[in-house]
Formats: structure tokens, sequence, C-alpha cells
């Protein structure tokens, strides 16, 4: 009876952050009602500014974000939403002479980086298929297909597997690897590999093709065999055409994302039990391994580390989340304690620190003392409702089947 109670009013704690904190937030001050779509970027204390860059991955993550609630909250408005996300995807994203989506478009909608980021395209992918679940509509669906036949065309490496980086805007080779001005000139990364897994579980949700099933599967193995590190269960990040690893350092917010996103990958294709079973105990150490090392005694999970320690002991908004469904997530798959205790330290260390209850939504980190680094966006390229909304989205679900 307690666990159900406890269950109860923490769901209800949640449904309420992502209602009327998250969503609300998104949906009240972000409409960008001048220029199309969604503004591009907000400062901490919700000034616009409104000539900022607009980017792929903020607009895709918010037609994922407002379709996955529309499918929990249908009568809350949020379709409406992600048809205006889905339409400026349309109108000003979409490349119509070579495929796939620009990565960057100016406030106007005008291209302003054009290359195609495999990253960003997953992110498409990935949303498409939530907005045809929402919608009902057939064609995200095959838009998502022709994306997934382009990555696999151009991308995907032939012989070493696993996906290129990035390409020019007519797929030809490209040296601009780079995701961001954080991130390694490489060939492949942990980052766009994950997203790549996140978005062909979810394509394969609504297109239950052999050849995706296929891909899938070997993009599990890819990320065991390769991404993976056997003797620290953390991902290695950056790496060469070949896998060789290109360095040393942990992101830990992405060890415990990937631990229950590779999870969620191999329940979907079903039949290979055996690869489930292996996915489960590498996910099982992934979690050990970022409780272990990555959490600080207030329950929140700093940023990154290398073999010497913490290099970054910020605490930054979309750890936070994923820390608080990989944890369950481990919880479920072991049914150890230690592992709900940390889910429900992280979802304190949210409520207490991360969610802003001054102007809205989450900060975007708390220094080592908790208090909020007021010079980083709420809005921005890289700060979407997707983290939060999905982590909310993801434990409304899980402690709805406990009660």
């Amino acid at each position: 009876m307690n666990k159900q109670v406890n269950a109860a009013a923490w769901l209800a704690e949640i449904e309420d952050e992502l209602n009327n904190n998250i969503l609300r937030f998104w949906m009240e001050r972000t409409v960008d009602v001048d220029h199309g779509g969604f503004i591009g970027e907000m400062d901490h204390a919700g000034a616009i500014r409104p000539q900022a860059a607009k980017s792929l991955v903020l607009n895709a993550r918010i037609l994922w974000t407002f379709s996955a609630a529309h499918r929990v909250y249908p009568d809350a408005g949020y379709l409406r939403i992600a048809d205006r996300a889905y339409s400026y995807l349309q109108d000003k994203f979409m490349d119509h002479e070579f495929g796939g989506l620009y990565w960057m478009v100016d406030y106007t909608g005008q291209p302003i980086q054009d290359k195609k980021q495999v990253y960003g395209q997953a992110f498409v992918i990935y949303a498409l298929s939530e907005y045809h679940l929402a919608s009902g509509r057939p064609e995200p669906v095959q838009q998502a297909i022709r994306l997934f036949e382009l990555l696999e065309k151009h991308s995907y490496d032939s012989i070493h597997q696993g996906y290129i980086e990035a390409l020019a805007r007519d797929w030809q080779v490209t040296d601009d690897l780079t995701l961001s001005n954080k991130d390694l000139n490489e060939k492949k990364s942990m980052n766009t590999h994950l997203h790549v897994l996140e978005a062909y579980t979810n394509l394969y949700r609504v297109w239950q093709s052999e050849t995706l099933a296929q891909k899938l599967k070997e993009l599990i193995h890819v990320t065991l065999d390769h991404i993976v590190n056997a003797e620290n269960a953390h991902f290695h990040l950056f790496f060469d055409e070949e896998w060789n690893v290109k360095s040393t350092h942990i992101s830990y917010g992405h060890d415990i994302e990937g631990s229950w996103l590779l999870v969620e990958a191999a329940e979907v294709l079903e039949h290979d039990r055996a690869l489930l079973e292996r996915v489960k105990q590498t996910a099982i150490a992934m979690a050990e391994a970022t409780l272990a090392e990555g959490v600080d005694q207030d329950g929140g999970l700093w940023n990154e580390a290398d073999e010497q320690g913490l290099t970054d002991t910020n605490k930054d908004w979309w750890p936070q989340a994923e820390a608080m469904v990989g944890f369950y997530n481990a919880c479920q798959l072991t049914g150890d304690k230690k592992f709900m205790a940390a889910a429900q330290d992280s979802w304190q260390f949210i409520r207490r620190f991360i969610s802003d209850p001054v102007h809205g939504e989450w900060h975007w980190a708390v220094h080592q003392d908790g208090t909020p680094i007021k010079t980083e966006p709420k809005v921005s390229a890289w700060k979407c409702p997707y983290h939060n909304g999905r982590a909310c989205l993801e434990m409304i679900s899980r402690l709805d089947a406990l009660i």
C-alpha cells in the first residue's frame, strides 16, 4: 500500500511539473508569432532574442515532445503545437532539392547552415514517427522512411559499420563534422549513434520493416561492441572511422540515458531474447557505474569526468532528467532499492534546484552548491523540452503501472 501511495504522490508531482511548468512554458512563451515556428533563443530571465537563429534540433524536439504529450493528454491542446512544429519543419528546414533537412535557419527561416548533420536527421525521424502516432497522418511515416533510406545510403559505413557524423548539403563528404563547439571533429561519435538508435527504435514502432529491424539490431551490437567501454561500463565519446577511441572523457548524463535507451531498443525487436539479456546486463552495469561515480550527496548528477576524476562539477538540467529515468529503469531490471532511491533523489534534486519557479521551465544548470547558472539560456538550439518532457512522460507511464 505504501508503494502505491508513494507512486501516486510522485506521479501527481511529475504530472504537475510536466503540464503546468514545462509544457505550459513552451506553449505560451516560445511561439514566434512574427516569423513563424518558435523563437530561437531566450535568456535565463525570459528575454527573447528575436533575431536568433533557429536550429533543427530545437524544432524536431518540440515536435516529438508535444506529439508524445498529446498521446497522453489528448485534450490539452498539445497537438496544435505539434502541428505548428511539423509545418515549420516542412516549410523552412526541408531540403526539397537534395532531401533531408538543413541544420540551421535564420530567424526568418532562410537556411544558414545547410549541411546534413546525421544527429539532426535522426531527431526528425524520431519526431515524425511520434507525430504519426499522435496525429494519425500517414505522410510523417513516409517522410521518416525516406530519411532512414538517405542515412543508410549516404551516412552508413559499409566497411566498419556505424554512421558518419555529417555530410554536405548534397550528401557528399564534408570536413565539417562537428556537432557543436564542444565536440571533436571526428568521423563518429557516441552521441550521434545513440540518437540514431533512439530514432530507429521509434520508427520501428510504426514501420516494422525487416531491413529496419536488421539495422537496429546491428546498431545495438555496434554500441555494445565499440561504444560501451567494457572495462568501466562508460561510453567512449569519439572515434575515427575504424572505431579507434579519440577521447577519454566520461559523460554521466549520456551513460545513464544510454542505459535505458538501449533496453528500449532491444525490447522493440521482441524476438532476440539473447540480445535483450545482454543489453539488460550492460544497462545495469552502466547504471551501477554512474551511481557509484557520478552522483553527488545532494542527489544531483555531475556533468563529466575523465580518468583522473571530475572535470565538470556543474549539474546541467538534462542529465538530472535522464538520471531519474535511468535509475528507475535499473530498479525495474534488478529490483535493487538503491536504484529506486537514486531515482527519487534525482527527482527531489530537480524540484529543489533545477525547476525554475520564477521564470518557468528548468534552469540550464546549477553550480556545485546548487545556485543557478544565469548566463545560460532558457531556450536555445540545444535547450529544448525534450529531455525533461520525455523524462516526465516516461515516469508517468512507469509509475502509473504501479498504481
